[in-house]
């Protein structure tokens, strides 16, 4: 973020990013997002912005646009820091995330590939604003998490829910404390990691929290946790049994860099809590569980090379016709190589391929292009 002018106590720093990415049609819909557009067919501008007012408090904010569409605040928060010499900041608003690394970093210039992992993108056949009759109907959507509809709830067909929803921030209050080698976040907010919201809509809170460790010079290690309500007050109210219906998620992750070399790693498991149905039942919680591990390489000055293998498998429910994991699990490889052409300027081009057992589409690979550019 670049300083853009200044002021007799305020600080006014300004900084933007534009990305463009272009792939053939997604014929399975691997790569779509909850905005219901696809990552590999996205042009996307952001502009961000912070007014510091003093040391104690600033206002921080980002406005995005996708495909030239209407812009839209992505962040808006205040942060305080009551001890300006310790390691000590609050922040109310829509906050960046708190759980995992990967949405911790910083877009495109972050990710030394295009692709975004699976557990941080792919979209699953759980709805916030629909659930189904029973454990056949669920069964019966495997594969099509990009365009769902259930019997209860809304009718329209819409896009189910990621794992964790990376495109969006939550809204709410967080404390971050501390800095090398220990660094301890916690965040009270109104959506869950699936479903980040700016407005309530079932009266609930999640709870998340992660705890950051650099042991050695070049390695961090992460640890987080998220609990909180995803079903909509709307599908609750048509529930004979309306009770709690939660999200819950622990993550691990490891980065380790040396010489010209970085490697990064993460794990989350966890479960969307379901109400059961009707015969044949839903009788245990939707599991699923997550992992990555990539790597990069500076192979010479402004070349980069870099590879992702990806994993997004789910937990087993049974219906009419057997037991079957409740939807498709489904693997992901991406290679990329990257040239700076000037200092805030990069090309990159990747191969990604996917595959899975359910869906219109069960296998596809990509060509894909991409220019971001920042200031």
């Amino acid at each position: 973020m670049a300083e853009d002018a200044k002021t007799t106590g305020f600080h006014v720093r300004v900084g933007g990013e534009a990305s463009g990415t272009v792939a053939g049609e997604d014929r399975g819909f691997f790569n779509d997002t909850a905005y219901r557009r696809n990552a590999l067919q996205l042009f996307r501008a952001s502009l961000l912005g912070e007014l510091q007012a003093g040391p104690h408090a600033a206002l921080l904010g980002e406005l995005r646009t996708e495909n030239l569409e209407r812009p839209q605040l992505y962040g808006l928060y205040l942060r305080l820091r009551p001890l300006p010499k310790r390691a000590i900041d609050l922040q109310v608003g829509r906050i960046p995330p708190v759980f995992g690394a990967f949405a911790r970093r910083r877009y495109g210039q972050d990710n030394p590939l295009i692709g975004t992992p699976l557990g941080y993108q792919y979209l699953t056949t759980v709805r916030a604003d629909a659930v189904p009759a029973n454990a056949d109907e669920m069964l019966a959507r495997r594969g099509g998490g990009w365009l769902t509809r259930y019997s209860i709830g809304s009718q329209r067909f819409d896009a189910g829910l990621p794992v964790i929803e990376s495109l969006r921030w939550d809204t709410g209050v967080e404390l971050r404390v501390g800095e090398e080698p220990v660094e301890w976040s916690v965040a009270l907010t109104r959506g869950s990691l699936g479903n980040p919201r700016l407005g309530d809509d079932n009266g609930g809170k999640q709870v998340a929290t992660r705890l950051a460790w650099y042991p050695l010079p070049g390695l961090r290690l992460g640890g987080s946790f998220a609990r909180g309500e995803y079903l909509d007050d709307t599908v609750r109210a048509l529930l004979p049994t309306p009770g709690h219906y939660r999200q819950q998620a622990f993550g691990a992750d490891v980065e380790y860099s040396w010489s010209r070399v970085l490697l990064r790693s993460e794990a989350i498991v966890g479960r969307w809590q379901m109400w059961p149905g009707g015969t044949p039942r839903i009788e245990a919680p939707l599991s699923f569980r997550s992992a990555f591990l990539e790597g990069r390489y500076r192979a010479a000055p402004g070349l980069t090379l870099a590879a992702r293998v990806d994993r997004l498998d789910f937990g087993h429910i049974t219906g009419s016709e057997g037991t079957q994991t409740w939807d498709a699990p489904v693997t992901r490889v991406e290679a990329a190589v990257g040239y700076a052409v000037q200092r805030h300027v990069q090309v990159k081009a990747s191969y990604q391929y996917n595959w899975r057992n359910a869906g219109l589409v069960h296998r596809q690979g990509f060509v894909i292009g991409q220019v971001l550019l920042w200031f």
